[in-house]
């Protein structure tokens, strides 16, 4: 292995142990030559504070359904009080050194493109450009009747109007537990005042999707072309439990193109990647970043 420094303590990434690099300059020798698709998932977003869904530490939880969202008013008021205190503390969040990482490894021309399972933004924040936002975005809310879009900071203002000191009160209870879509666990919402769309008047969502919500088709069609365009997929940080992600890995086998995953622990991709890693994400992006050789003109 070439270029390895380790991570310090100091960049918020523990450092690898003996072990892990080993098994990581094994997916150096698997992924040197080839141009990667890159999908990543909740657990590189882990180091910058925000919880994951499935990761081993995670607690149980269970995410309102797209049918749950639109088919019940008290539902939705639950969810809007949440997302309203989740989103003042995760629009805080800062990219880690594995979303770096991966902009690095645009920047040098090693990949054809990121995939990422993440509503956090954090990757284009890294400076990562050619992004497939694949469950869409937290910064975004899209009103479901005229598809009028406006930022989140706008909606937050209008919610700070309609619910003056909520989100202050409710952070002042406890500590507040997040999930990656910016779900806040509150339990008083009764009082609480949802906002509709200022132009229809109708129903306001985040632009992202719902379990129960199908990823649009023109997303899925530039992921499908980022793996076609590369010679490997690597995948960092997502156990792969929902087909989204998951088809990705199925192509990209089907077409025999080595796949590598890497995520604190096992994944439903497992049983069709080359290679499995169990380590930590933004230490192992890191390390790839600036171990990974150059491409040659006979690119993979």
């Amino acid at each position: 292995m070439t270029g390895f420094v380790s991570d310090s303590p100091s960049n918020g990434v523990p450092p690898l142990i003996t072990s892990e690099q080993q098994n990581l300059a094994a997916v150096v020798d698997l992924l040197s030559g080839h141009r990667l698709a890159v999908l990543t998932g909740a657990g590189l977003s882990t180091d910058s504070g925000i919880p994951d869904y499935r990761g081993p530490n995670s607690a149980p939880r269970s995410p309102m359904t797209y049918q749950q969202f639109t088919g019940d008013e008290e539902l939705r008021r639950l969810y809007w009080a949440r997302n309203h205190v989740g989103w003042h503390f995760m629009r805080h969040a800062t990219p880690n050194a594995g979303h770096y990482a991966v902009a690095q490894l645009e920047e040098r021309g090693l990949m054809s493109g990121l995939i990422t399972q993440n509503v956090d933004r954090l990757h284009e924040e890294a400076g990562s450009r050619t992004v497939v936002d694949l469950h869409g975005r937290f910064d975004r809310v899209v009103c479901l009747d005229c598809h009028t879009v406006v930022t989140r900071n706008d909606l937050a203002r209008r919610l700070d109007e309609l619910n003056p000191g909520f989100a202050e009160r409710v952070g002042q209870e406890g500590i507040i537990e997040l999930a990656p879509d910016a779900d806040a666990v509150v339990d008083q919402t009764s009082d609480f005042t949802i906002a509709p769309c200022h132009v229809c008047g109708g129903m306001l969502k985040p632009d992202f999707v719902f379990f129960g919500e199908n990823v649009p088709k023109d997303r899925v069609a530039r992921s499908y072309e980022m793996v076609d365009d590369a010679g490997a997929l690597l995948v960092a940080g997502s156990s792969l439990a929902v087909m989204s992600g998951l088809r990705f890995v199925r192509y990209a086998h089907k077409q025999e193109k080595p796949v590598v995953i890497i995520n604190r622990g096992a994944t439903r991709g497992d049983d069709r990647a080359a290679l499995t890693v169990n380590v930590g994400v933004s230490a192992a992006l890191s390390m790839l970043a600036s171990s990974l050789p150059d491409l040659s003109q006979a690119v993979g």
